[in-house]
């Protein structure tokens, strides 16, 4: 074989070998893309309101404020080639980011899912104690456990799902006041928990080791909410933070017949904090899309989002800059008397 026809030949390998290579092996990225919205005053595919409240009084509500989603592709055991990659990059309305910005290394698909599902849930929660709040409604927070670290000294006593709400007889209001109240303990003997799980309150005593000079019981916990009336949230397996703003705005519409979308087609995102401050989400853009694709003419965003949303906005939707849900509420009014809003 002459050395130009070996080049060529050798050249031909190559190429077919890093064709194979490009098909065959997973690159580290996940494909964003819009996803479905759905009204929080309207009903899902079975018919059932997706904001059901019981124990208080509800107005009809009628209209759209629609929360908006992201699909994504790749990620945990749903890796794709480069040649995705590249068609997700040439793809205007979608987005290609590296893995490592949305899932933690050593991830699983079904730890990815049941994270997202305990995000969508605290999300309800939160959006709840955000729009009662925003209503004068009292409500208790107390601390609801999460889960345990191994080894531990609340492992073997403390379930996920479990709520706290007394320390030594001291009430627990909150994850705050509990790790203040584990804080002060003297670390010479055992605290007695008042535990509620699944409706029955029982006392339990856990011996706290100490880490670094300091009591440590080792549970996670984060806030949960008893609310004087039933607020219940149904979307299927949708998962995220990202729709708290437009649950909490679907809730006091129910609860006060305040009309807030009025004739217009209202579509948002943002997650909420119980005190109403609305936060920055991601894949923003894609939500835009998504959004404007379902006929939406007003998307709120969170403030903090706006200067993502630059050069990324579709033809005929007007985004309304928010950063708190009383001021969601204050320019959905204002739009419906002709009046200015701030915009992104």
């Amino acid at each position: 074989m002459s050395r130009r026809a070996l080049t060529l030949y050798l050249a031909g390998a190559a190429v077919i070998v890093a064709l194979v290579a490009a098909v065959l092996l997973p690159v580290p990225y996940v494909i964003l893309g819009p996803g479905p919205t759905l009204n929080t005053l309207g009903r899902d595919a079975n018919g059932k309101p997706l904001i059901t409240i019981s124990g208080h009084r509800v107005y009809p509500a009628s209209g759209h404020l629609n929360m908006v989603t992201v699909t994504y592709q790749g990620g945990p055991g749903n890796e794709f080639n480069v040649f995705t990659a590249l068609r997700g990059w040439l793809n205007h309305s979608e987005a290609v980011v590296p893995e490592s910005e949305l899932f933690a290394p050593g991830q699983s698909q079904q730890q990815v899912q049941q994270a997202d599902q305990a995000q969508m849930t605290g999300s309800q929660q939160t959006a709840t104690a955000a729009a009662l709040h925003q209503l004068g409604i009292g409500y208790k927070t107390v601390a609801g456990v999460a889960g345990t670290e191994k080894g531990m000294p609340a492992a073997a006593v403390l379930r996920a799902g479990d709520l706290i709400t007394a320390v030594d007889g001291h009430p627990v209001t909150g994850p705050t006041q509990l790790t203040s109240l584990i804080k002060a303990d003297t670390g010479d003997g055992a605290l007695r928990l008042t535990v509620a799980r699944s409706g029955v309150t029982r006392q339990v005593q856990i011996t706290p080791r100490l880490v670094q000079g300091r009591p440590v019981l080792g549970v996670i916990v984060q806030p949960q909410y008893e609310f004087p009336f039933s607020v219940q949230i149904s979307i299927g397996d949708i998962g995220g933070p990202s729709a708290g703003m437009m649950f909490a705005l679907g809730v006091i519409d129910k609860l006060t017949g305040m009309n807030l979308a009025g004739v217009r087609f209202i579509a948002g995102t943002g997650e909420i904090s119980p005190n109403g401050a609305v936060l920055a989400i991601g894949g923003i853009q894609q939500k835009m899309v998504g959004a404007r694709d379902a006929g939406a003419t007003v998307f709120l965003a969170p403030a903090s989002n706006c200067a993502d949303t630059k050069g990324a906005v579709p033809a005929g939707l007007r985004v309304v800059k928010v950063s708190t849900l009383s001021g969601a509420i204050s320019a959905l009014q204002s739009l419906k008397s002709g009046r200015s809003v701030p915009s992104c």
